[in-house]
């Protein structure tokens, strides 16, 4: 039985569909609809139902997606028993937030292609929704998003919080220490609407008791360290990302009495019987993090 078609046929089941099975194994739809047909010949059975356009297993797939499983991880465990379970050139398709991006994702690449010089990388950076969204359909491996997948089939692991802080004008904003009452009198700036950071100002400020004159929502980090330069407002920011902005003139991390709730960050990725692979890249990431 060729491993590859009961591969194909795993991917089609898990993601429930042809073409986002396609696109995870790097391969076109018709090539992934002729290794199906080619296994339910060998099989003798259908496995798809293709009546409608609605996607069904059949009853017999239902039964030979177990075994297609346990196949997969059989595979695997006789590659890490033989020493061939990692290929020669690892493929993995990464996604991040923005607030990832600026902080420790890209000296974690770095040791992640020392670590496997034939490393091929697809990076994403998007908003947590979008990414939650494309590792469901299968078309990334693993996500960096605020919050959890919460996906069939995806699992989460916790990493370690971000601490938050306000980013403001150097020349604008002197006081050693502020409170959320002085903040409320400014433009405040932070992410997009019904983000985990916005949520959090808005809840920071509820508890204080005062009213913001004016909270903007911007999705790009970039875009709010132009806005503090220009003296806009005040940004709410990861820490760890402002202080390895590239361009830091005239900004000021500014000290608050009441400190912004942390950003949680969430590794999601899809389970993979055949390899463990996304596994490897997440335990780097994870000790990587930690370490930063």
């Amino acid at each position: 039985m060729n491993l590859r078609f009961v591969e194909a046929f795993y991917w089609v089941a898990t993601l429930q569909s042809v073409s986002r099975a396609a696109e995870k194994l790097f391969i076109t739809q018709s090539a992934m609809s002729a290794r199906i047909a080619s296994l339910e010949e060998e099989l003798g059975t259908v496995l798809l139902d293709r009546r409608d356009k609605q996607f069904r297993l059949t009853m017999a797939g239902q039964r030979f997606l177990k075994h297609a499983g346990r196949l997969l991880e059989l595979q695997r465990e006789i590659k890490l028993e033989m020493g061939g379970e990692v290929p020669p050139g690892l493929q993995v398709r990464i996604g991040a937030i923005e607030s990832v991006l600026h902080s420790w994702l890209i000296p974690w690449v770095e040791s992640l292609r020392a670590e496997f010089p034939a490393l091929e990388l697809e990076l994403s950076v998007e908003t947590t929704p979008v990414l939650i969204e494309l590792v469901r359909r299968g078309a990334l491996d693993i996500v960096f998003t605020a919050s959890p997948a919460n996906a069939e089939g995806v699992r989460t692991k916790a990493m370690p919080t971000m601490e938050m802080t306000f980013l403001g004008n150097a020349r604008l904003h002197r006081k050693r220490v502020y409170r959320m009452s002085d903040f409320a009198e400014m433009d405040l700036m932070t992410f997009q609407r019904g983000s985990h950071p916005h949520l959090a100002l808005l809840d920071q400020l509820k508890a204080a008791g005062v009213q913001p004159r004016k909270v903007h929502a911007i999705s790009s980090i970039s875009a709010m360290v132009q806005l503090v330069q220009s003296g806009f407002g005040v940004a709410t920011l990861p820490l760890a990302a402002a202080k390895r902005l590239p361009d830091t003139a005239g900004l000021k991390v500014l000290r608050c009495e009441q400190p912004l709730p942390p950003l949680p960050i969430h590794a999601n990725f899809r389970v993979d019987p055949s390899t463990t692979n996304a596994e490897r890249v997440l335990k780097s990431a994870s000790a990587f993090a930690a370490a930063f």
